[in-house]
Formats: C-alpha cells, sequence, structure tokens
C-alpha cells in the first residue's frame, strides 16, 4: 500500500467517525433543543472539526510536534478544512432541505460525502504537507 493509500484510508476512517458525530450532534441539536437545522449545522460542524484535527494529528499525519507547530496545523485545518466543512455543509443542507425539501439527514450526508473530497485535498497538500 502506497503512503497516499495508506493515508486516505486513514483520512476516511476519521471522515466516518466524524459524520457519524456531526449527524449524532444535529439530531440532538434539533429534537431535544428544538434549533432549526440551519443552525444547527453549523454548531455540529465545528465541533466536528476539532474532533477531526484531534484525530488527523494523532492517526493520519502524525505531524512535527511543539506548540508553535500545532497551532500553525489548527490554524490551517480551520482555515481550509473549516472553510470547506462550515459553508459547504451549510449551504448544502440549506439549499436541499429548503429548496428540495429533502429530509434533513439524508441531506446532511449528502453534504459530508460532497465536501470530504476537498478536504482530503486542503489537508493533504497544504495543511500537513510535508
Amino acid at each position: 500500500m502506497t503512503s497516499i493509500e495508506w493515508r486516505i484510508g486513514r483520512f476516511t476512517l476519521v471522515g466516518f467517525m466524524g459524520a457519524v458525530l456531526q449527524l449524532t450532534l444535529m439530531v440532538l441539536l434539533m429534537r431535544s433543543l428544538g434549533a432549526l437545522s440551519i443552525a444547527a449545522t453549523p454548531v455540529a460542524v465545528e465541533i466536528t472539526i476539532l474532533h477531526n484535527f484531534f484525530w488527523h494529528e494523532r492517526f493520519t499525519y502524525r505531524g512535527p510536534k511543539g506548540p508553535r507547530r500545532l497551532g500553525a496545523r489548527l490554524w490551517r485545518f480551520h482555515a481550509g478544512n473549516g472553510l470547506i466543512s462550515l459553508a459547504g455543509n451549510t449551504v448544502l443542507i440549506y439549499v436541499l432541505t429548503e429548496g428540495l425539501h429533502a429530509p434533513v439527514l439524508p441531506a446532511a450526508v449528502a453534504a459530508i460525502v460532497l465536501c470530504s473530497l476537498a478536504n482530503f485535498l486542503v489537508a493533504d497538500r497544504w495543511v500537513y504537507r510535508q
């Protein structure tokens, strides 16, 4: 297995755990607090971004250590993956649920899948570049 295949596999596993977390948080926020999907989405996505960063640091990439380098990677992760995930998920869920009247959970799954390739490329080529 090549290095890129290994990273894609690990990235996908972390992404799957993040997707489960994001969907769970959305359901909890909407059912327990009565939040609309447009409000629940960015909250769930932000928590998931931090979750995914933690696991990519320890499992997927294992970059150079040190608080300065960690801070730089966290900033790049939020600027790249965070922006893609926050904007992409929020806009896609709004369009799918309000415009096409799709149910929220299938719309959220579709948004996650659509954003995942861009997220991998940004993480692999910019956030964790060697």
